[in-house]
């Protein structure tokens, strides 16, 4: 059977195919999901009370996807809104602290009580969610420079003897980037593992939690480019060993 992927889902006012709000999840993540072997489960906040019970609902899964999205309440991290920051949802900010917060503790079918960190790919504001989760902090827009970050490829180059390098193949690929955020001091218990040819930290990885973590969106390219499906297919294969280990 497919590995059950939690896809963390987005909450939207409006949609053209619904009369009301939607949760709702991009379709090039589910279609790389699938295409490595999983399941993608979309994973709906609903409302505080629900929100509190997510280390119980996301139990039964074998990993997680946190996808991207709109900018985080900078009060999440003791910081002014800037004149470029979006409108928060405090809703979906409480709904992604909580999943991430829960991998980062090692709740799951493989995880809890198993000693085996739960596998988990965060993706653009995944990370960003991620590096607030644990104590870091971000910066709130990306003046125009050398590098173009929103909408636009780059180049990012790879530290040598990471698990991204190796899944990458190459020490620098060329990826689809669409963010104007970025992280600025790095969280705790996470390694930056690449960056930007400015500097811009683009993937980091947890010591402990199973957790990595990308700023750019490998789902516009995961059809094409082998280094981008690459990451769906760890996050399945990771899921896939965890689950056959809590069965045991």
């Amino acid at each position: 059977m497919r590995p059950l992927i939690a896809t963390v889902g987005r909450r939207t006012t409006n949609s053209n195919v619904l009369r009301f709000s939607g949760t709702i999840a991009a379709e090039a993540v589910c279609d790389a999901v699938l295409r490595a072997g999983g399941e993608p489960v979309i994973v709906h906040g609903g409302d505080r009370a629900a929100i509190a019970e997510i280390p119980g609902r996301l139990a039964r899964f074998d990993g997680v996807c946190m996808p991207g999205g709109g900018d985080i309440n900078p009060d999440r991290y003791s910081h002014s809104a800037h004149a470029h920051s979006e409108a928060p949802d405090d809703l979906q900010d409480e709904f992604d602290l909580a999943v991430t917060r829960t991998v980062l503790g090692g709740t799951g079918r493989g995880g809890a009580g198993a000693g085996r960190p739960v596998p988990a790919l965060a993706i653009c504001r995944g990370l960003q969610v991620l590096n607030v989760a644990c104590g870091g902090t971000l910066r709130q827009h990306l003046s125009d420079g050398p590098v173009e970050h929103k909408n636009a490829p780059h180049e990012v180059t790879i530290a040598r003897g990471s698990r991204l390098r190796q899944l990458a193949g190459a020490d620098t690929i060329t990826v689809s980037s669409y963010h104007h955020q970025a992280i600025d001091r790095l969280g705790a218990g996470l390694r930056a593992i690449a960056c930007a040819p400015d500097g811009c930290v683009e993937a980091v990885e947890h010591g402990a939690a199973g957790i990595l973590a990308v700023q750019w969106l490998p789902e516009d390219q995961a059809a094409t480019r082998s280094y981008d499906q690459a990451l769906f297919d760890d996050l399945v294969e990771r899921a896939r060993e965890g689950a056959a280990l809590a069965v045991r």
